[in-house]
């Protein structure tokens, strides 16, 4: 899924990877990593970003940043991750709308979930089973609902067209195949039932760890200009049931929400509203939590420390921060529908001209992270180095300029380069620009002001490269790789869905098939590495960084935390403010 920092977006993961704790403590008598402490109730906690990330949507929601925060105030799922610092139990599900976590039958091909009752939208009306079957339909009407998970299209047994791969059921809006979904997905009383082509036995994982099987009112539905509207059934609501794209958004409680249908460990709702502020930059939003003045005593943010206040991070402002391991991997990536990408040539010279290093330093040296050498974190079981881009990496500029020359291809080479921009971003891409342009290309920088700008312009964007990150949906190779790359599951001729560079290769997706169909995981995760070398060897993404976050929060923040579900970002389940 998508991460969101100061930097970029990408996707929202749960890799078991412990993620530290910044202030308070666990208590000796509760389980391992439970965040001790009631905290305070009341107050107004702001949350700083300097851009919005994606959508809100819950079928098409798929920002680490947005997963976390919204899964601890708006939305509620089946089941969902405690509140814990500790990394096994922490990414163990727990019921929350369901009344336990599920019962599998026919090895993993079919879950069953009941509704627990007495849990409400946001206006009074019961949540049903209907709801959540009319919430799962939605994600297959990739022409209306652009983005998103891609995994009920590739699990749900829904036959596929042999000619396109495509799923024979289109989504509610349209309608065609609506007999082959409704067998798939079906509902007795309060009992919902997955069927599924193929053993999905960490579904339960799958659930907690995205919104894309919450429930939806279907009455609420905008389609597509539902990006942004969040119809709650959790303890906040949003006022005007908007969010805002580029102004403030305020939560205020849910008056119909029930905390006894509820736990403490996975939400305590302390503040008494939540104003997320967006616009400002990481460097502004840092010089403010530094100064810890007014409403900022009460802040958080999911922005990191510009490189260039790094000194600032000292005495009790050193007190109020924490550097965290992201489960993210950020990456560069060819869109091989444009004339210089289409070129295999072009992109192994790019490739080998790419300076990590000087990227490395412009976004903070060590502290910031460290050099990626696959799309896979190396936290995630099955995570093996891709050969392709083992070796120096500082660019080697010669050995680029000779694959061009031995190629037959004219230089300068014009390429586009595409990413979010900020004063350290713009930096790191001026470092990647001077490596590329001795290499043989022309490189013009096209600094946009946030994630979906980049890559999410749908297949007629003009961009040759275009810069992105991703994190295992959970902790599996299998949500890394055929998400991003399996054409099948992404490419519509409305959308690329997360291939966001149009990669399209049969023998690609064949190793697809073999790992999902795979009987053991050490066959899926032989089949993935294969994948992954294919994925070198094509180019169809080049890895620059596994990053940090390194964040500061006002002096009146209290139960300060990140967990295993918040995917590095601070956990709005037990963060409050002093009164």
């Amino acid at each position: 899924m998508l991460e969101h920092s100061g930097k970029l977006v990408v996707g929202a993961a749960v890799v078991a990877v412990a993620l530290a704790a910044c202030t308070g403590g666990a208590d000796g008598d509760s389980p391992a990593g439970a965040v001790g402490g009631a905290g305070s109730r009341g107050g107004t906690l702001h949350y700083y970003l300097w851009q919005s990330s994606g959508s809100a949507d819950p079928q098409r929601t798929y920002a680490g940043v947005d997963i976390s925060n919204l899964a601890r105030t708006v939305y509620r799922q089946l089941v969902a991750y405690p509140i814990s610092t500790d990394a096994e139990v922490g990414s163990a599900p727990v019921p929350d709308l369901a009344t336990d976590t599920g019962t599998s039958s026919e090895g993993g091909r079919t879950w069953s979930f009941t509704v627990r009752d007495g849990v409400t939208w946001e206006d009074g009306r019961p949540i049903t089973c209907q709801d959540f079957k009319y919430g799962a339909s939605r994600a297959f009407a990739t022409d209306v609902l652009t983005g998103g998970p891609p995994w009920l299209r590739m699990y749900l047994d829904i036959p596929t067209d042999p000619a396109t791969g495509l799923p024979g059921y289109d989504g509610p809006y349209a309608g065609d195949g609506q007999e082959l979904f409704d067998k798939a997905v079906t509902c007795h009383g309060d009992t919902i039932t997955y069927h599924f082509k193929r053993p999905w036995p960490d579904f339960p994982l799958a659930i907690a760890s995205l919104h894309m099987m919450d429930p939806y009112r279907q009455d609420k539905d905008r389609g597509a200009r539902s990006s942004n509207m969040i119809f709650s059934d959790g303890p906040y609501r949003v006022v005007g049931n908007e969010r805002a794209k580029r102004a403030d958004t305020t939560f205020i409680r849910n008056e119909n929400y029930d905390a006894s249908s509820d736990s403490p460990d996975l939400r305590r709702a302390l503040p008494d509203r939540i104003v997320f502020h967006v616009g400002e930059t990481p460097e502004i939003i840092n010089d403010r939590l530094v100064a810890d003045h007014g409403d900022d005593e009460q802040a958080v943010t999911s922005e990191t420390v510009p490189p260039a206040d790094y000194s600032q991070i000292t005495g009790e402002v050193a007190d109020r921060s924490v550097t965290v391991p992201t489960p993210y991997v950020i990456f560069l990536v060819p869109h091989f529908r444009t004339e210089a990408m289409s070129n295999p040539a072009v992109r192994q010279a790019l490739k080998v001209s790419t300076d990590v290093d000087a990227y490395a330093a412009a976004m903070g040296g060590e502290r910031a992270g460290r050099p990626a050498e696959s799309i896979v974190h190396p936290a995630v079981p099955g995570y093996r180095a891709n050969a392709a881009f083992a070796g120096d990496n500082s660019g080697d500029v010669a050995l680029a300029r000779r694959i061009l020359q031995d190629a037959g291809v004219e230089t300068p080479v014009p390429i586009t380069f595409s990413y979010w921009s900020s004063e350290t971003a713009d930096k790191a891409s001026a470092a990647l620009k001077e490596t590329w342009d001795q290499a043989g290309f022309r490189v013009g920088l096209d600094p946009q002001q946030d994630i979906t700008a980049v890559v999410g312009r749908g297949p007629d964007k003009d961009v040759d490269l275009m810069l992105s990150g991703w994190g295992a949906d959970w902790p599996s190779t299998m949500t890394v790789i055929p998400p991003l790359f399996d054409s099948r599951s992404n490419l519509t001729e409305d959308s690329d869905g997360n291939d966001v560079g149009a990669y399209d290769s049969d023998e690609f997706n064949t190793l697809v098939d073999r790992a999902q169909t795979a009987t053991t995981r050490e066959g899926q995760t032989a089949a993935l590495q294969q994948a992954d070398a294919v994925l070198g060897r094509d180019v169809a993404y080049i890895p620059l960084q596994v990053p940090n976050f390194f964040r500061v929060h006002g002096s009146k923040v209290t139960g300060y935390v990140t967990t295993p579900s918040s995917s590095g970002y601070p956990d709005l389940g037990p963060i409050g403010v002093e009164n």
